[in-house]
């Protein structure tokens, strides 16, 4: 079931139980304990070291002459958790994903958050399975264009907190409030909702697995409201 999947990754696992378990989410495992050797968890912490490594190193090496700040700011939007689920979604994860009953009902419409995580693993399955350069090239193979396509007109890139805050100071001369309207789940799994507010005015509203995302989902989705271009 897996062949499809290893073909978008570039790489023919030689251990097929690490893949699954990069593609086997906590509330599968828990629910299967006899026969699951585990959740992808650890290996996301593992893959996000890899992708922030291998994407440092790209950045340096793609504009040697930009400041360390702003190469921090464009990895951050390289790697936040809008991005990564993007590329879950281009990729369908959803279908390869081993998921509990809880989780099931949102298989076709999978949190943002999930997509992200399973590919942050995916990453350090490839790199536990294949060695760095066949991590190397996975993450090549994603993010060579969007590398490229950075601009000092766009520092910020994806960073849609402050790209709200320039373009309301500049028109409105005022700042963007954000305010929780939502927090549910357990404290190993919370989910937010808030809502950005611009001159008493709720302009977008987002959702994310902490408050940081959700409040840049919040900001994003004003900015396309207000029709800033993305």
């Amino acid at each position: 079931m897996f062949e499809t999947l290893q073909g978008r990754l570039g790489h023919s696992f030689q251990n097929t139980q690490l893949l699954r378990v990069a593609l086997t989410h906590r509330s599968y495992h828990f629910e299967h304990k006899k026969d699951s050797s585990g959740h992808f968890e650890r290996l996301e912490f593992l893959g996000d070291a890899v992708l922030d490594l291998v994407l440092s190193e790209t950045l340096m090496n793609t504009y040697p002459d930009v400041e360390e700040g702003t190469l921090s700011k464009w990895r951050a939007s390289l790697v936040n958790e809008a991005a990564l689920a993007e590329i879950g979604k281009s990729w369908e994860l959803g279908r390869y994903l081993f998921l509990g009953r809880s989780e099931e009902a949102q298989r076709d419409n999978a949190r943002p958050r999930l997509l992200a995580s399973a590919f942050e693993a995916l990453v350090a399955a490839v790199y536990m399975d294949g060695g760095m350069e066949a991590a190397r090239a996975l993450i090549a193979r994603e993010f060579d264009d969007k590398v490229k396509a950075l601009s000092l007109d766009n520092e910020f890139a994806q960073d849609f907190k402050t790209r709200l805050q320039e373009w309301t100071q500049k028109r409105f001369h005022v700042t963007p409030e954000y305010r929780l309207a939502q927090s549910e789940g357990p404290e190993h799994a919370k989910h937010f909702v808030f809502e950005v507010i611009v001159d008493g005015k709720v302009l977008g509203s987002g959702e994310g697995s902490s408050r940081k995302n959700a409040e840049q989902a919040a900001a994003r989705s004003a900015i396309e409201k207000l029709g800033e271009s993305l």
